[in-house]
Formats: C-alpha cells, sequence, structure tokens
C-alpha cells in the first residue's frame, strides 16, 4: 500500500487531549477503510504565521500512514467538514523516515548542512 505523511492543525482553544483524541479518531477512521495509523506526534500548540479563521495558534499533528488512496480521501473530507480542524497536508512518499520527525528532534541531533 502507498506510504502517506499527514499534518492537520486544529483550533486552539482545543485542551491538548482532545487534540490528541482527533489524532486517533481520525486514525480510527483510516482503519475502518483498510489503512493503518504506522505512527503519530503530537507536536503541541504553536504560534502560526498568520491568522486562520481568527485564530493565531494551533495544535500541530503528525501522521504517518499505510493506506489506499480512498481511505486518504475518506480521512481528508472527514477533516475538512471537522469544525475543530483548520488545514490538512497530505503527502504521498516512498519510504517513511526512521525515527522521530524533523519537528521533534532537539536542535543539536539535527544535522546540519554547511552553507556555501
Amino acid at each position: 500500500m502507498p506510504l502517506y505523511e499527514h499534518v492537520f492543525i486544529s483550533r486552539q482553544d482545543l485542551s491538548n487531549t482532545q487534540a490528541e483524541g482527533l489524532i486517533e479518531h481520525f486514525g480510527a477512521v483510516l482503519a475502518d477503510n483498510g489503512g493503518k495509523v504506522v505512527e503519530h506526534e503530537y507536536w503541541g500548540l504553536k504560534t502560526m504565521a498568520y491568522k486562520i479563521n481568527k485564530n493565531r495558534k494551533g495544535h500541530y499533528a503528525y501522521v504517518r500512514s499505510d493506506a489506499p488512496a480512498p481511505a486518504v480521501q475518506e480521512m481528508e473530507r472527514l477533516m475538512r467538514l471537522h469544525d475543530d480542524v483548520m488545514r490538512v497536508l497530505t503527502i504521498k512518499v516512498d519510504e517513511h523516515e526512521e525515527g522521530p520527525s524533523v519537528q521533534m528532534q532537539k536542535r543539536d541531533e539535527r544535522e546540519r548542512r554547511p552553507r556555501n
């Protein structure tokens, strides 16, 4: 099955447990349609560069999935209809990277490219 990475932003007035509950809810949607969540991360409440729906901050979540395209389309459709989800980004990848995402790595652990 194809591999995907999803990032979504939920409203700032949700609690942390509600925001993490959205990850599990949409993971269940994938599972019901024949896919599975490989890994997920809750990135926390972060300030955005510009307001979205009158919100200055948002809860960021990251999901790695292994699912057929119709399952991903159904999950995205439900995300766009959900009142608490403000933005969704889905990317198809060739393979999932090992370990935590770049967002969760400590600044010292990140690989730096030399400037030319």
